[in-house]
């Protein structure tokens, strides 16, 4: 029994030493005194976003945007460096968007006029 223990201990390890940098929880920048946090994993062959949890003043509450993906097909593109699309509950629009990933930030951004006009917000990685 402790050697199985061992051995699915050693297996958990190696898969998160092998999850990609942008894989985790991220808990958005505050906007008007709301946050969530948002689980990013692999969709296919990129990566999405879904909002987990949602807080405002600090206190969680029933957002209708739980359970929505805020982050949709990122694609890496080497460097720590993401492309895809991600979602703007506020207006609900889809946007081009990228992502950057260093450490445990990420400056998220969604852009329009082919990149041109973009604006950011810095997420932390919770977990």
């Amino acid at each position: 029994m402790k050697t199985f223990a061992l051995a699915a201990a050693f297996a958990l390890a190696a898969v998160a030493a092998h999850a990609d940098p942008i894989e985790g929880v991220w808990q958005t920048q505050p906007d008007d005194g709301a946050f969530a946090h948002v689980t990013i994993a692999p969709c296919g062959n990129a990566y999405c976003g879904t909002i987990t949890r949602a807080f405002k003043d600090k206190a969680e509450f029933a957002s209708p945007n739980v359970g929505k993906q805020i982050v949709r097909s990122m694609v890496a593109k080497g460097d720590g460096n993401y492309e895809g699309q991600v979602w703007r509950p506020a207006n609900d629009k889809v946007y081009n968007g990228k992502a950057s990933v260093s450490g445990n930030q990420m400056s998220l951004a969604g852009c329009v006029a082919g990149g041109l006009i973009c604006k950011s917000q810095t997420w932390v990685k919770i977990q």
